[in-house]
């Protein structure tokens, strides 16, 4: 990858940076995805055993609190549609373990409550389309069937709004609900 091709990925990834940025609990273990500035991809698997059958989806970011996974988030800069939002948390939803090298290979477990959240950037979106909306009542229905049968995910959040909604008072509203949930 030269130089120019590393400078547009950065560049498309600035809200994934952004939101990166103001994950930090000193008494969590925090995994970054290379969108997000981390080192590797942070695969979740649906059982103990990693294999490209059982892995299920890549997240942005994961927060461990006492060795269990406790915050899963997704961050969205395009293609921001139902089936992409959704298909992201159920994919998350049927999965149980992080698998990774970096930790040996040790599955680890969802903690006994689990948070999703969701963040989409709507900088691409008109300024009179109805997809805020949407993306309200997105959060509601996903809101209506958790937990997922089997599924330790019990919070959900979908927070979405243009760059310039990101600079703080959205960043302070994720921030304020990762730190309620870790409580």
């Amino acid at each position: 990858m030269d130089n120019r091709d590393l400078a547009k990925k950065n560049k498309g990834n600035l809200l994934h940076k952004k939101i990166a940025s103001i994950i930090q609990f000193p008494t969590c273990k925090i995994f970054k995805s290379p969108e997000c500035g981390g080192t590797h991809n942070i695969p979740l698997f649906c059982s103990k055993e990693k294999a490209n059958s059982t892995e299920y989806c890549n997240v942005d970011l994961l927060i461990l609190k006492n060795e269990k996974i406790k915050v899963i988030i997704e961050i969205e800069e395009s293609g921001i549609i139902p089936n992409k939002i959704c298909g992201k948390f159920l994919t998350s939803a049927l999965s149980s373990y992080y698998i990774h090298e970096s930790e040996n290979n040790r599955p680890i477990d969802m903690d006994n409550s689990v948070a999703f959240i969701q963040i989409l950037d709507t900088s691409k979106l008109e300024e009179s389309t109805s997809k805020k909306g949407q993306f309200a009542n997105i959060e509601k229905s996903i809101q209506n069937v958790i937990p997922v049968k089997g599924n330790k995910i019990d919070r959900y959040r979908l927070f979405f709004g243009d760059s310039s909604d990101f600079n703080d008072g959205k960043l302070n509203e994720i921030f304020n609900f990762i730190q309620e949930v870790l409580k």
